[in-house]
């Protein structure tokens, strides 16, 4: 197998890096990453003292109902590999990889 990869119009080749993973522990919920993200892989979740996840309503935040924001990854086949998450996050909460085709 090989990995998934783009002859530019430049004639480089790139390799897109795919988002794999989300380290949640490290996550402070800023939202940079939400923000910057093209596609909508994205979305902000509330954590309950028993680890429990809860919508988070960004119109009408009601803080009391959790403990903490973190970022998760709903939707990581829209995903279209810029890295431009992992390049803003300030914890460095993102894996990113090739794609085997």
């Amino acid at each position: 197998m090989s990995t998934y990869s783009v002859t530019l119009p430049s004639g480089a080749t790139w390799t897109p890096q795919f988002v794999q993973s989300l380290d949640e522990a490290k996550c402070i919920g800023c939202g940079r990453c939400f923000k910057v993200c093209p596609r909508g892989v994205l979305e902000l979740v509330g954590l309950t003292e028993d680890g429990e996840r809860i919508s988070v309503d960004l119109d009408d935040d009601d803080d009391e109902a959790y403990e903490k924001k973190v970022m998760t990854i709903a939707k990581g086949e829209l995903c279209i590999g810029c890295t431009a998450c992992s390049k803003i996050c300030p914890k460095k909460c993102y894996t990113h990889g090739a794609v085997e085709v």
